[in-house]
């Protein structure tokens, strides 16, 4: 059974995904929090396996969730289950750890499917949500600076910059990259600065969405 802390200020979407979660006999919602005050003492009280989150709440909304979790040095796999309203939430959300994505019409089978892929280590994000992410950004830069087309030719990226690419994928900090890989941080923030050459983007939201709309990563 997956340990999972509910966080979402409408008590019925609260009651309908705790009772939802429970048929599939492999879900606990051991926890639940009507904004993101109380989701740091939640995970040290419960230690759940995962955290449900949704973006838009009132008092500390999703976003600041994630950044006070940051803070206090708590790393469980968080994933966002939103509308899909506000895509600059979801987008910062993704520089702050934000392991998996999905929209609030998604299937029972599908959620289960995700919050076992982020209990295992991995990240899921929905495809019809990177492909928005990616049009909106597309959109921004092109607005702005252009410098979000994608190149005429990838130059492939080695084994190990897709390895760091999935890490960053799981919101790992350079630092944590390179513990987890036993490098240098030096020697990963030059890989990772290789990385968003080779995929022509400014950054590593971009270089992560742009990732898994061409499939390099999962």
């Amino acid at each position: 059974m997956h340990r999972v802390l509910l966080v979402d200020d409408q008590k019925l979407i609260r009651d309908g995904i705790k009772s939802l979660l429970g048929l599939s006999g492999k879900v606990e919602v051991v926890g639940e929090c009507a904004d993101g005050s109380g989701v740091v003492a939640a995970c040290q009280q419960l230690s759940p396996d995962m955290i449900l989150l949704d973006l838009s709440m009132p008092v500390m909304n999703g976003v600041q969730t994630l950044a006070a979790l940051k803070q206090a040095g708590i790393s469980v796999p968080v994933l966002i289950l939103t509308t899909f309203d506000e895509h600059e939430l979801v987008l910062k959300s993704i520089t702050l750890g934000a392991r998996g994505f999905l929209l609030k019409d998604v299937s029972l089978e599908t959620l289960v499917e995700a919050i076992t892929t982020l209990a295992g280590g991995g990240s899921w994000f929905a495809p019809n949500i990177t492909e928005r992410l990616l049009g909106a950004m597309r959109s921004n830069d092109a607005s702005e600076k252009g410098d979000f087309t994608m190149p005429a030719q990838l130059e492939p990226l080695s084994d190990k910059e897709l390895e760091i690419l999935q890490l960053m994928a799981a919101g790992y900090s350079n630092k944590e990259i390179a513990a987890a890989l036993y490098k240098s941080e030096g020697t990963v923030k030059n890989q990772c600065s290789a990385i968003l050459s080779k995929l022509g983007v400014r950054d590593r939201t971009r270089a992560v969405l742009l990732a898994l709309e061409l499939g390099l990563i999962s």
